[in-house]
């Protein structure tokens, strides 16, 4: 692994905990003061005050996670594979090579085969601090592979699947081979109003509105983030 790939790598990671410490509310005023004054950002990107307008981080939070993503990666940018290896640590008794995949191809709304600080940054703020409606909106996204505009069936299972593949055999209490299956055949049931086998944005809106239990299922895609 050359340098540049080491040290990006190594970023990814300071990204990735400072992201939990988001999500776990430890990512204090006084501790990002903290970690700022230990170490100062080379560049800041440009558009900050763009950024900052465009989600729910403050200034502070964003130049706190650039320098996580960039300073430690100056390419600026992370691919699929890295993306893998670093998501692989966060679930050492599971396969979450799928779930990464995917993942990572809804972060990469370009499709340009890399994702950007700023990709990063505009999901995030999405998903830890939106609405109700907007992490609908991005997980009705995730579950739509294929980019059609519709979730049918199978792509519900890929993903569904992919998830129990990544928590692995240590979960509790231990699922059956065809737990999965069952909680597709469940979900979609009710996703698929008009039964034509597809499930449309408006009504997967609709159907977790309605439903607290699938709003509680879709909420474990959220852990995993």
């Amino acid at each position: 692994m050359s340098g540049c790939s080491k040290r990006c790598k190594l970023g990814f990671v300071k990204f990735a905990q400072t992201i939990f410490k988001l999500i776990t509310g430890t990512l204090s005023k006084d501790k990002i003061e903290d970690e700022l004054e230990m170490t100062m950002v080379c560049h800041r990107p440009e558009g900050l005050e763009q950024l900052e307008a465009q989600t729910n981080f403050t200034k502070r939070e964003l130049q706190v996670l650039y320098r996580g993503f960039k300073n430690e990666c100056p390419s600026g940018a992370v691919n699929e594979e890295t993306f893998k290896q670093i998501y692989a640590q966060f679930f050492p008794h599971g396969d979450a090579s799928m779930y990464a995949h995917y993942l990572f191809h809804a972060f990469d709304t370009t499709q340009t085969g890399s994702v950007k600080f700023e990709d990063f940054v505009t999901a995030l703020s999405i998903l830890l601090r939106g609405t109700v409606h907007e992490k609908l909106r991005w997980t009705f996204n995730l579950y739509d592979i294929n980019k059609d505009g519709y979730i049918n069936k199978e792509e519900m299972m890929d993903i569904v699947k992919a998830i129990y593949d990544m928590m692995g055999k240590y979960t509790y209490p231990v699922l059956k081979e065809d737990t999965p299956r069952q909680h597709v055949d469940v979900f979609f049931q009710k996703m698929d109003k008009n039964k034509d086998g597809i499930v449309t944005l408006d009504e997967f809106l609709e159907s977790c509105q309605e439903d607290d239990n699938i709003i509680r299922s879709l909420q474990l895609f959220q852990n995993v983030m």
